[in-house]
């Protein structure tokens, strides 16, 4: 009988799941389904059920076994990627309170800064928690929630992240492991433990209401009897602690080890490396997270890459490969046409008032191909500001690991080389954070049955593997020229920062 995984990706558009074959790491089957924001929101907030989550996960993973040809017997342990910092509130009878505030939700500016003040400012809050509090990390939702919502902070009995609810609704246990809580700005990520100085600054009874910590290695627990016949499973699968999209995301393309970096272009952007220390930033730019291996996970985010590039695509009414042809025919630096990429406000840096701009627009820029390519451009010339500030700390690359949507076009693979001035691979499983979930999975599963520990290096050496033919290398004359326009990029961010909370005020005043 075969021995499979199940990996799932719960993410901001939908949930991926991946059933693999544990003797070769092969993929042999997969679904998805997605689904959609609330509607009509202020604006700054992004909000979605955690409902959506439940039936996309059972949908997805029910169209995997089908095309696995799985039977119930085979599969033995399940690991949950999430999409990160989402507030899940949880009442004492297990019952979600209201819809889950998301990492993409920009509303919750002023508690960040209040929290922020009350902790000593920046300086104060990297000595505690070892991050600054951004808007897009938990803390500040929970403050929103008890100024804007007491009688659903009242309610509050547990406090959970999108992918602890999915656990939750697995195996009934309330959990979180190292990783995903390291990105809420309530936890010391130097001392993996709960910051009681930042819950109390919340709110004094919000330590009660924390899940317990368990290490990237313990399993949540076994399938309940409920879930697993919605999934036609047995109750003996092994749930592992799964972890954020990232964490699972360096699992799933081999960041395991010192020296690799991994580069994901999805609807934000994130670039990540593992570390066996705390890599501190005293700026609060880069993100002091664990990691999901029992490590640490240095990382950078940007809350704008195929947000901007589906916009334009959308809006030109093209299919991704029409996208690319256009964006072909405009050259490196795209004429000077440059896209500072802050549609929905942005995170590194931070500015959570920002907007996009498209700077350099005249009559020979102002094409098709022009802004295909000038938008494909900016969004990598933002994260590349965040690996310039990853240098300054001691992490630099020597290989980049793309994944995601935008590393599946070869145009923007070889823009990310030029850019980053470092060779970009990709690997022959595409899905990251679905497949490290897998892999995680794995993990848990090996430490449960055999009497020696099992190194999670030793198992992602062996299944994940490089996709030789995309590797790409960067040119040397677009070197030069991005070199030139990230400068210009950075400099126009800086000059526009003081502005764009200005600009906020008229759009909302005007609605």
């Amino acid at each position: 009988m075969r021995e499979l995984v199940i990996g799932i990706d719960s993410g901001t558009q939908s949930t991926k799941a991946l059933v693999v074959d544990v003797k070769n790491g092969k993929v042999l089957g997969q679904g998805i389904k997605a689904y959609d924001l609330i509607g009509g929101l202020p604006a700054g907030a992004k909000e979605q059920d955690p409902s959506d989550w439940i039936n996309a996960t059972e949908s997805s993973i029910c169209a995997a076994l089908k095309q696995a040809k799985a039977r119930a017997g085979e599969v033995r342990a399940i690991g949950v990627s999430g999409q990160q910092h989402g507030f899940v509130p949880i009442d004492k009878k297990g019952k979600v309170i209201r819809p889950a505030k998301l990492w993409c939700d920009t509303s919750t500016t002023k508690e960040c800064d209040e929290l922020m003040a009350k902790l000593g400012g920046l300086k104060g809050s990297i000595k505690e928690i070892g991050n600054a509090v951004l808007p897009g990390f938990t803390a500040g939702k929970i403050l929103w929630l008890k100024k804007h919502e007491p009688k659903n902070f009242n309610r509050l009995a547990t406090v959970l992240l999108p992918h602890d609810y999915l656990n939750f609704w697995l195996t009934g246990n309330s959990v979180m492991e190292y990783g995903d809580a390291s990105g809420t700005a309530l936890f010391n990520v130097r001392t993996r433990k709960w910051s009681k100085k930042m819950l109390k600054v919340i709110d004094a009874g919000l330590e009660s209401k924390m899940p317990r910590l368990i290490s990237s290695d313990q399993p949540v627990g076994n399938l309940k009897a409920s879930t697993a016949k919605r999934l036609g499973l047995n109750t003996d699968v092994i749930v592992s602690a799964g972890g954020g999209d990232n964490m699972m995301g360096a699992i799933g393309t081999g960041n395991t080890r010192h020296g690799v970096v991994t580069a994901s272009f999805g609807t934000s952007g994130t670039i990540y490396a593992c570390a066996d220390k705390p890599i501190v930033d005293p700026k609060g730019e880069i993100a002091a997270f664990c990691d999901s291996t029992n490590r640490w996970l240095p990382l950078l985010c940007t809350m704008n890459v195929t947000v901007a590039t589906e916009l334009i695509r959308k809006d030109f009414k093209w299919t991704h490969s029409q996208y690319e042809a256009a964006a072909r025919k405009a050259p490196a630096g795209s004429a000077g046409l440059l896209l500072l990429p802050y549609l929905e406000g942005e995170r590194t840096p931070n500015v959570p008032d920002g907007t996009g701009v498209y700077f350099g627009v005249r009559a020979g820029t102002f094409t098709e191909k022009h802004f295909a390519r000038a938008t494909m451009e900016g969004v990598t010339l933002g994260m590349n500001y965040g690996l310039s500030r990853l240098g300054k700390l001691g992490v630099r690359p020597g290989q980049i690991r793309a994944t995601g949507g935008g590393a599946k076009s070869k145009l923007w693979r070889q823009i990310m080389a030029d850019v980053f001035n470092t060779q970009v691979v990709t690997l022959k499983v595409s899905e990251g954070a679905a497949y490290g979930a897998a892999l995680q999975a794995l993990w848990s599963l090996r430490n449960q049955k055999e009497l020696n520990k099992v190194n999670i290096e030793d198992i992602t050496d062996r299944f994940v593997k490089l996709n030789n033919r995309e590797t790409t290398e960067p040119k040397p004359e677009n070197v030069a020229i991005y070199k030139e326009v990230q400068s210009l990029q950075n400099d126009l961010s800086k000059s526009l920062r003081k502005q764009f909370s200005k600009h906020r005020n008229i759009i909302d005043l005007s609605k």
